[in-house]
C-alpha cells in the first residue's frame, strides 16, 4: 500500500495536493524520483518556485527537520534550486524561439 506524500517529514496537506497536481501521488514515488526531479515536476505543473519549499522537501526526504538546513548546505541547495528553476524558465522560451525561427521572425542560428 502506498504512503501519503504527507507522511514524509515536513510535508503536509498543501504539499500533498501540489504534488498530486504534478502527478506524484505517493511518498514512494517522491522518494524514487528524488527531490530535484520531483521539484522540477512540481514547477512544470504550474507551482510557483519557493526556495524554502524546495529545501523543506530535501530535508524531509532525508528524515530531517527543515530547520537543519543551514550554512554551506543551504548555499549548495540554493544553487541546485536555481538550476531547477532555470530549467523551467528556459523551456518555454526555447519552444517559442523555435517557432519564431521557423516563421522567420528572428534570425536563424
Amino acid at each position: 500500500m502506498a504512503s501519503k506524500v504527507s507522511s514524509i517529514p515536513n510535508l503536509g496537506p498543501a504539499s500533498e495536493a501540489a504534488f498530486a497536481r504534478a502527478g506524484i501521488h505517493s511518498a514512494e514515488e517522491l522518494r524514487e524520483m528524488g527531490p530535484d526531479a520531483a521539484y522540477l515536476r512540481l514547477l512544470e505543473s504550474g507551482s510557483s518556485p519557493h526556495f524554502i519549499g524546495y529545501y523543506v522537501l530535501v530535508m524531509g526526504l532525508q528524515g530531517r527537520p527543515w530547520t537543519d538546513c543551514q550554512g554551506e548546505e543551504k548555499k549548495a541547495l540554493r544553487h541546485r534550486f536555481d538550476a531547477i528553476k532555470a530549467q523551467v524558465a528556459q523551456a518555454p522560451m526555447a519552444e517559442l524561439e523555435k517557432h519564431l525561427n521557423f516563421l522567420g521572425v528572428i534570425a536563424r542560428r
